[in-house]
This record gives structure tokens, C-alpha cells and sequence, in this order.
């Protein structure tokens, strides 16, 4: 399972979950503006850097921020999905 760290207002939030569904692939998905403790643990794995989306699957944590499809790509190979 794929968490995606969001916020409301981010464009490449809602093309990162457009290319999952696409894909067929499930995620849970946590906005970072309604939980300070999923905010902080995505500055913890970007660099003190709110940077979204932040996708994490197993040991696997990536931003997605500035989103192309071959960031996804590399994400999902990475994750092994």
C-alpha cells in the first residue's frame, strides 16, 4: 500500500493520484495541512522541505513534487510495485 502525503491546493497531488487510479494502484492518502505529525514526517524525509506529494510504500520515500510520469515510474520500481 502507497501512503501519498497531499494538501488540498497542490496540482501535482491530484495528477500523482490521477496516474494511480489510472494504474489501478491503491494508496491512502494524508493531507499534511489537517495533521502537524504528517507534515513533520514529510519534512523529515525531504529535507525539512514540505514538499508534496510525498510518496512512501515500505522503506521507500520520494517526493513527487514538480510530477512527471517518469517520476512515478521511478517510485513504483523503487518500491518494487
Amino acid at each position: 500500500m502507497i501512503k501519498m502525503y497531499t494538501t488540498s491546493w497542490c496540482p501535482d497531488c491530484h495528477a500523482v493520484k490521477r496516474a494511480l487510479n489510472t494504474k489501478g494502484i491503491a494508496f491512502e492518502e494524508v493531507n499534511i495541512e489537517q495533521d502537524e505529525r504528517a507534515a513533520e514526517y514529510v519534512m523529515s524525509v525531504n529535507g525539512g522541505r514540505r514538499s508534496v506529494p510525498t510518496l512512501v510504500s515500505g522503506d521507500v520515500a520520494q517526493s513527487l513534487s514538480g510530477f512527471r510520469p517518469q517520476k512515478l515510474d521511478a517510485f513504483l520500481a523503487a518500491a518494487g510495485l
